[in-house]
């Protein structure tokens, strides 16, 4: 059988470059290199692009762009071409393993579908839907998906004051950007004190300048791994336990003063509306191939949507695979039937 060409795209210019470098070499160490011929792209901080030769050692320590291993490339339908051989390289699907921005609002999305190029994941429109948690939240709303109360701060507008905020949503809050996510510039909030300094941190992550103000929920994390597009199924709910109130990059990637438990220690019932809860948030946010919705458990025993991450992260032991794994779908497989999935769409199209 003849080999599906993959190109395999990491690095960007987001606050979440180091992530992308670990999750694209946990993938490139464990697909199934006998059906793919892969072709590793990577992106720099500075957003050029190139096509990568070396090792997947020095891809995941940032060392991978230098002269002898790292060539510039220009995209044209179908593929890219090496800007010093003229060499064309055709792709026949992309797997971007890209976080924040440029990776996961839509803008990667939208340049291999001009490319005519299937793209695993979501596609334009479900990526940028799900990286604005203002526009997530306004669609919740019209959908009467249970959330945590908010406020959209825009950093044109004049900055609404504490006492202002508190009227409409009592302490504590959780001030975070509206475009960003490793919890870059999150901030827990448990006096007014502390409110103006933690959303002009917020803004700095923001390309689009919107910060949000949630009213903090008392209760704690879960997670649910959706895979699919007409047909849905889900991973085994994870959930997070932490010694502070911010599930921080700290705890995400070193699992400092955290611990992740994968099932979940919560009764099946729960579990099953957890899963049942996804799957409509995942329809509602246009979404496809893959998430990992985040969720609260409060103190009520309510379920409550927090997030959408349309790449989360993607080693072998980060959560998404792990609740697939959890599930029966090793890792390996599970980057296969992401793959079939997109081209099979755009087949279909």
């Amino acid at each position: 059988m003849e080999k599906i060409r993959l190109g395999v795209i990491f690095g960007g210019q987001s606050s979440e470059y180091s992530v992308s470098l670990h999750s694209a070499a946990s993938v490139l160490r464990s697909i199934h290199t006998e059906r793919y011929e892969v072709v590793m792209i990577g992106i720099t901080l500075q957003g050029g692009f190139y096509h990568y030769t070396g090792s997947i050692d020095d891809l995941e320590h940032d060392h991978w762009q230098n002269e002898e291993h790292a060539k510039p490339i220009a995209w044209v339908h179908g593929g890219m071409v090496e800007r010093e051989t003229n060499e064309m390289i055709s792709l026949d699907c992309c797997l971007p393993i890209l976080h924040g921005k440029n990776g996961e609002d839509g803008a990667i999305q939208g340049l291999l579908t001009l490319l005519g190029i299937p793209c695993v994941g979501c596609d334009l429109l479900g990526s940028a839907v799900c990286m604005d948690k203002e526009v997530m939240h306004r669609l919740f709303d019209q959908a009467n998906i249970p959330a945590a109360p908010y406020i959209c701060l825009h950093g044109e507008d004049p900055l609404m004051s504490a006492d202002e905020v508190e009227k409409i949503i009592p302490l504590p809050w959780f001030i975070k950007p509206c475009n960003a996510g490793s919890s870059y510039g999150v901030h827990y909030v448990d006096n007014k004190e502390e409110y103006e300094q933690a959303v002009a941190d917020a803004f700095k992550y923001d390309g689009r300048k919107k910060v949000l103000v949630e009213g903090a929920i008392d209760g704690f994390e879960i997670g649910c791994a959706v895979l699919g597009d007409e047909a849905l199924v889900t991973g085994e709910i994870d959930e997070i336990e932490m010694a502070g109130k911010i599930f921080d990059f700290a705890g995400k990637y070193e699992m400092k003063d955290s611990a992740i438990y994968c099932p979940a220690r919560i009764k099946k019932e729960k579990s099953d509306a957890a899963k049942e809860l996804a799957k409509k948030v995942f329809r509602v946010l246009c979404c496809r191939d893959m998430a990992r919705v985040d969720m609260f458990i409060n103190e009520k025993g309510e379920i409550l949507v927090n997030e959408v991450n349309t790449i989360p992260g993607f080693t072998a032991t980060s959560r998404y695979p792990s609740m697939m794994n959890a599930a029966g779908t090793e890792f390996g497989d599970l980057i296969d039937t992401l793959i079939d999935l997109a081209m099979q769409k755009e087949i279909q199209l």
